[in-house]
């Protein structure tokens, strides 16, 4: 259990909330940010003095049953109940794949996709392999050297190259998207040196990183298509269906287009075309 991490996620999404959200009056001259510790406790039905031990990294590890009044009592979503539980200590840890080395069952599922655009991304947000029309979407992304491997680190450091493809109005949702994976895969496995390393440069290089990170977002399914511009074909819109592998330490995202849809005409086209692939 990370006391710290606990604390700071517990008291963002404390101070995310108002007291209207929860069915509390709100007092005339309330100057508190979002809600009362006392508040959360008696929604969780736990003491107060119990709960502000939690918040001042006090005290036991809280009881799975008591995290999940605490849950229901901030109205927690099903991905940060999730993420609650993990950080406070009840959670396996993940480990980090080696650079192009695939989990069996992922490396046969994807090795089956040709006529969609495929990758699989490691804990580190790095891709591990990418298909031909993964390719010629994004580009190779799996060329770069040390720290700049992470789309990740390359999102926040260089953002005029690596945001050209995703419209601006897109970027600040695919901010918190990546930040989120971070922060899970940080929680997951905090004695991995190359993710410790990639996010401690991250934090110091990037202030729009830094903001998001003490925000503690976590990873929502989005059912929102993903608007990539491309070069050649222009807009093309498209579906993300994940696939983790058993110990989640990777993932394979496949992107699809609406049967019979203009971006699947385009998809068509660039599985068609020859491409200098560099």
């Amino acid at each position: 259990m990370d006391r710290a991490v606990l604390a700071d996620f517990l008291r963002a999404r404390r101070q995310a909330l108002q007291p209207e959200d929860v069915g509390l009056p709100r007092a005339r001259r309330r100057r508190a940010t979002g809600l009362r510790r006392e508040e959360v406790a008696a929604l969780a039905g736990m003491s107060t003095d119990y709960y502000c031990r939690i918040e001042q990294q006090r005290g036991p590890q809280p009881s799975e049953k008591l995290l999940a009044a605490i849950a229901t009592g901030l109205r927690l979503t099903q991905a940060e109940r999730e993420h609650l539980f993990r950080i406070a200590g009840y959670a396996q840890p993940l480990q980090v794949e080696d650079h192009g080395r695939l989990t069996p069952g992922v490396r046969r599922i994807f090795e089956q996709l040709d006529g969609s655009p495929a990758e699989v991304i490691n804990l580190l947000t790095e891709k591990v392999v990418q298909n031909r029309l993964s390719t010629i979407l994004f580009g190779d992304q799996t060329k770069f050297p040390g720290l700049r491997r992470a789309l990740s680190y390359r999102w926040f450091t260089d953002p005029a190259a690596e945001r050209a493809p995703f419209p601006v109005e897109d970027h600040a949702r695919h901010s918190r998207t990546i930040v989120a994976h971070l922060l899970l895969a940080h929680t997951q496995n905090r004695t991995e040196p190359r993710l410790a390393a990639l996010i401690g440069s991250l934090l110091h290089t990037s202030r729009e990183f830094e903001a998001l990170w003490h925000e503690h977002p976590v990873t929502e399914t989005d059912p929102a298509p993903l608007l990539v511009r491309h070069a050649e074909v222009g807009d093309v819109h498209l579906y993300r269906e994940t696939l983790y592998s058993p110990d989640r330490s990777q993932h394979l995202v496949v992107y699809t287009a609406d049967p019979g849809s203009e971006s699947e005409e385009k998809l068509t086209f660039l599985s068609a075309v020859r491409y200098e692939l560099i």
